[in-house]
């Protein structure tokens, strides 16, 4: 019987994986904060059809969102804390699933995975919490 040689796995660098991570992450909630305080027309229309807001008070709910995405992705970056990972995972899966809840189609949705995947990841990385001191490292 012939042995075969068993290639060696290239060593895995979870801090680099962790910065690449940290840089989609600020990428996408940066992105996301500057269309919310620039009142993208598409943001409005979700944030209604999910509340059944409108008008000035979407327009200061929209604000406040713009503010805290770009805080999110400035904290990603900097300092990845655990509740905030946790906090950008159910927000991008929220707002990933308000595109069909909108009216979009269900590939809307879909194609928005990684919005709630990356922190996911990254929180992963990082070790879920195991009390709620570990939330706040």
């Amino acid at each position: 019987m012939k042995k075969t040689k068993v290639k060696a796995q290239p060593k895995v660098d979870l801090n680099k994986i962790q910065w690449i991570l940290r840089i989609g992450l600020f990428g996408e909630f940066l992105g996301h904060g500057v269309f919310a305080w620039q009142l993208k027309a598409r943001f409005l229309e979700m944030l209604t059809a999910f509340t059944g807001i409108t008008g000035s008070l979407a327009k200061n709910i929209m604000m406040t969102i713009g503010a805290i995405d770009i805080g999110v992705a400035i904290l990603a970056l900097l300092k990845p804390i655990r509740i905030i990972l946790i906090y950008a995972a159910v927000w991008g899966f929220m707002t990933a699933l308000a595109r069909p809840v909108a009216g979009d189609p269900i590939w809307d949705f879909i194609e928005r995975w990684a919005n709630w995947a990356v922190p996911l990841a990254l929180l992963y990385i990082r070790g879920f919490p195991k009390n709620r001191k570990e939330l706040f490292s």
